[in-house]
């Protein structure tokens, strides 16, 4: 037999995409030859992956997992919004984003290596099958962990097709010592705030300074055009931007679910309520192919050209 060598095996992992593990089997049953190991591979459907990575995936799934004191919120992209409803698909998301959770990985590169359950595969390779199988092009395409000391995380899914799978993602994390079950229902309630009312920041201190500056220029150049002084000018730009907290920094936003408190306000009410300081220390807000660009498909075009 021949020796099947680690760089054989990632030469041909870097010419199919194929698994390090397929790979390998594949040069194992080829007797170390290269092109009979990728005819192999091509048989088997597993060398397919590579010709549909240029493919636009700005479908598929949000997974959240939460344990105790940390969660994680993963985004995993397909080409359709069929392939998000196919099983395998769903199991890949629910394994991968519980693997993120328990191994503590801080990025998607970091848990694309990490081990797979029970198929000797790790993460990336697993998804590589599945491409393969499926046959769409699919990517992890971002992560975020959320931690605390004591509390809680909730989470909530929107639009979901299976637990802890859907369309918008949201953790929320309160720090506190009080009755965990309370702060749950607390939390629960704030992060469908937070899916519905989209927030971009927790505080005004965290809002984008780059953001903020165009804003204020926007409304500068707005205020100017009434005529005004430029110490009015400065007046009214404070107003608006006062009114612009309340659009995108979540503590400063209204309650939906009451339509008039803010949210620090809730927390602080729900602080004396409670008997003991709460703290909203974080969130997350994923939602499903945000910032994505989507190429336009003109059907009857594709029909036309298609018959030539």
């Amino acid at each position: 037999m021949a020796d099947i060598t680690a760089q054989r095996v990632k030469d041909l992992r870097d010419t199919t995409s194929a698994g390090m593990m397929d790979c390998k089997k594949a040069l194992v049953e080829a007797n170390g030859d290269m092109e009979a190991a990728i005819d192999w591979l091509r048989k088997k459907g597993l060398s397919a992956a590579a010709k549909k990575s240029g493919r636009v995936a700005a479908e598929g799934l949000v997974a959240v997992a939460v344990s105790g004191t940390k969660a994680v919120a993963l985004e995993v992209n397909a080409e359709t919004d069929f392939v998000a409803r196919n099983d395998a698909f769903q199991t890949f998301a629910t394994n991968a984003v519980k693997v993120a959770l328990e191994s503590g990985a801080s990025d998607i590169e970091a848990l694309k290596t990490k081990e797979y359950p029970a198929t000797g595969r790790n993460v990336q390779e697993e998804l590589t099958q599945i491409i393969a199988t499926i046959g769409e092009n699919m990517n992890l395409r971002r992560m975020v962990n959320l931690n605390i000391t004591n509390g809680v995380i909730a989470s909530y899914v929107h639009n979901a097709i299976a637990p802890n799978l859907g369309k918008i993602g949201v953790l929320v994390a309160l720090e506190s010592t009080a009755d965990a079950g309370k702060l749950m229902d607390l939390g629960k309630q704030i992060a469908m705030h937070v899916a519905a009312a989209r927030p971009e920041a927790l505080t005004i201190a965290d809002v984008d300074t780059k953001a903020l500056d165009r804003e204020r220029n926007v409304l500068a150049d707005q205020a100017r055009a009434s005529g005004k002084p430029e110490d009015i000018i400065a007046k009214m730009v404070d107003g608006r931007l006062r009114k612009y907290y309340e659009e995108v920094v979540l503590m400063e936003q209204v309650y939906v679910v009451d339509g008039e408190s803010k949210i620090k306000d809730v927390v602080a009410n729900a602080a004396k309520t409670l008997g003991a300081e709460v703290k909203l220390t974080g969130f997350v807000r994923y939602q499903l192919g945000e910032g994505i660009e989507k190429a336009e498909s003109d059907f009857a075009s594709e029909v036309a050209s298609m018959a030539g």
